[in-house]
């Protein structure tokens, strides 16, 4: 399966920007009203500059306290996040995040934004996948 099959599968919503002088515990109210567990940030909508994940912002909550909730996203986000492009496979996607422990993928195509992905999307994908196939291979034995 490829990304832009997961996308479409995803349907048609845009993808949860953040400028990056915005502050954190204002990316944390809609990292919790939209139910989701990352954004990326973006100064235009287009070009990926980071992202700030719910894990990013936990972490900085243990370490150091309240007082970074009244900081930048900039301040936080991871920069320069691993990106993929539409043709890339399920499989590769999901190898990369298990790899460098994270759990969103911006997807990329001529250096603009037009989708994200994450690890329970690629496993989802993967799942109905493997249930197709499964499904293929019975159909055969049975004869049909």
């Amino acid at each position: 399966m490829l990304v832009h099959q997961i996308l479409k599968s995803k349907g048609e919503g845009p993808v949860i920007t953040v400028k990056p002088g915005m502050l954190v515990s204002d990316a944390a109210q809609i990292l919790a009203e939209r139910r989701i567990g990352g954004v990326i940030v973006s100064s235009d909508g287009a070009a990926v500059e980071g992202i700030l994940s719910e894990r990013d912002i936990v972490r900085n909550l243990a370490l150091r306290g309240a007082v970074c909730l009244s900081e930048t996203v900039d301040e936080m986000m991871t920069r320069n996040p691993s990106c993929c492009r539409r043709e890339d496979t399920a499989d590769n996607v999901l190898q990369r995040m298990t790899d460098g422990r994270f759990r969103h993928m911006p997807v990329t195509e001529n250096g603009a934004l037009v989708g994200i992905v994450t690890i329970g999307d690629v496993v989802k994908a993967r799942l109905e996948e493997l249930a197709m196939e499964r499904n293929a291979l019975e159909g055969m034995i049975m004869g049909h």
